[in-house]
């Protein structure tokens, strides 16, 4: 399985993924699609297609992938989870960073409640389609913050606040920067 690029008529872009020998992965490309002419169904497509060979190593379906899978599934790219993560996957390949995480559980929910909205594996898509309380930091960064009562969540996406940027961590003096220390 890889990720195929695409040149349309007009002079754009798209991606999918194919088989082995060549024929279109229908349920990816069904979801890479609703990204067409996006940034995003690049990176997308990468990474389910290491989420798509993990699922076929694993012999899971999209039918048969519990949300337990895929929070090992994140564990094994470099999230912390409290379970046993099973064989090595991406062997000599470092962890994904924070962004790139976030990123994953992105594409993986999205996949998965597009295969929900289809009749695929709808006690999944339940899992994955919560909402949460917006914090008042939330609150503070949204136009009509005050009337928001519920937020969209990610039960994959890595857990906690991001850790500071360089020029915030503790021990620069004042006046100090990434760049000027």
């Amino acid at each position: 399985m890889r990720v195929q690029q695409i040149e349309l008529k007009d002079g754009r872009r798209s991606w999918t993924i194919v088989w082995p020998e060549g024929t279109v992965h229908e349920e990816a490309d069904r979801f890479l699609r609703l990204h067409d002419g996006s940034g995003t169904q690049r990176t997308y497509a990468y990474y389910l297609v290491d989420h798509l060979r993990w699922l076929e190593r694993e012999c899971l379906t999209f039918e048969t992938v519990q949300l337990r899978d895929l929070e090992r599934y994140m564990g094994i790219l470099g999230a912390e989870v409290r379970m046993p993560l099973g064989e090595p996957w991406r062997v000599g390949k470092r962890p994904y960073g924070r962004s790139a995480l976030s990123t994953v559980a992105a594409c993986l929910k999205g996949f998965y409640l597009h295969q929900a909205s289809l009749g695929v594996n709808v006690e999944l898509g339940k899992k994955l389609d919560k909402s949460r309380l917006p914090s008042r930091a939330d609150r503070r960064r949204s136009f009509l913050g005050h009337v928001k009562n519920a937020l969209p969540t990610n039960p994959l996406a890595p857990k906690g606040a991001a850790p500071p940027a360089p020029e915030d961590a503790p021990g620069r003096g004042e006046g100090e920067t990434a760049g000027n220390g």
